[in-house]
This record gives C-alpha cells, structure tokens and sequence, in this order.
C-alpha cells in the first residue's frame, strides 16, 4: 500500500491550499485516514481524521479552517486548508489505518508535502 500526499507550495497569509492523499497499490479497506503536521522543531500534530463512514474529526484549533473529505471511487482524501497562517508552515503527511487479520491494527504513512506560509 502507498499513500501519495500532493498539493502542498509556497501561500500567502490569509490564502488557501486543497492537499490530496491518495491510496494505490492493495486493496485494503481503511478504518480511518488522518492528516498529521509537523512544524520545524515541533512534534506531530494530528490535524484531522475521516473514517471509512466519512466522521470526521479535528484537532480543536483547526476545526474552524480545516476540512477533511473523501471521495472514495478516486481513493483520494483531501484537507482544504482556508486563512492559512505563519504558524501553519509544517510537513503534512496523511496517514492511513487498517487492520489486518493476522497482524492487527496497522498504519500506513505517505511521504509528506511541504505546506509554506509566508506573512
């Protein structure tokens, strides 16, 4: 399984960015994808989740620029990031759970795309 996360660049403050997370390779049926965020010196941070049933969840400070959607036949999830600020300047990777009979709960992490805010 491989997780291809896109659509990161170089925004302005107070711009917006559509990043995508799309899954390829075996067929495995996800339980729930999340974008995760790590910032220069800071550790990860859990920015948002869907589950298979399309629930979603988001981290308390970033649920009102934030939304994370699914469009299933595509394998694809996307974060829409809205009024991007400095501070939102981080690596975001989507990570992808499952489980598999035999091991258990299992996670799947793409390579990450640069998100960059300048002020």
């Amino acid at each position: 399984v491989q997780l291809q996360a896109s659509g990161g660049g170089l925004v302005q403050a107070g711009g917006s960015l559509m990043l995508s997370c799309t899954a390829s390779g075996a067929a495995i049926a996800f339980r729930t994808i999340s974008w995760y965020r790590r910032a220069p010196g800071l550790e990860a941070e859990l920015v948002a989740t869907i589950t298979r049933g399309g629930i979603t969840n988001y981290a308390d400070s970033l649920k009102d620029r934030f939304t994370i959607s699914s469009d299933t036949p595509k394998n694809t999830v996307y974060l829409k990031a809205n009024n991007l600020r400095p501070e939102d300047t981080a690596v975001y990777y989507c990570m992808a759970n499952s489980w598999i009979a035999g091991r258990g709960s299992v996670d799947y992490w793409g390579q990450g795309t640069l998100v960059t805010v300048s002020s």
